[in-house]
């Protein structure tokens, strides 16, 4: 497989190689590619459109405003 860098892509690989921390580009490309499929955001992504909303339905139990109205907070929001 071929890549095609772009001049900001290829000056970041560059300053990594710099540090001398890595011995190769494919190294640098591969602990990146390994760091970015550890991040949940990029490794457990909703696939459908259901399976979203039940995410944040989920995500959004427990979560409250310390029992002041939504309707209040959006006036208050308006006063300033």
């Amino acid at each position: 497989m071929n890549v095609h860098l772009t001049p900001q892509s290829e000056k970041l690989l560059q300053e990594q190689l710099a540090q001398g921390v890595y011995c190769s580009p494919e190294e640098v490309i591969e602990r990146a590619l390994e760091n970015l499929a550890s991040v949940p955001a990029f490794s457990a992504r909703p696939k459908t459109l259901a399976e979203a909303v039940a995410h944040i339905r989920e995500s959004r139990k427990g979560v409250r405003l310390g029992g002041i109205k939504l309707r209040d907070l959006i006036r208050e929001g308006r006063k300033n």
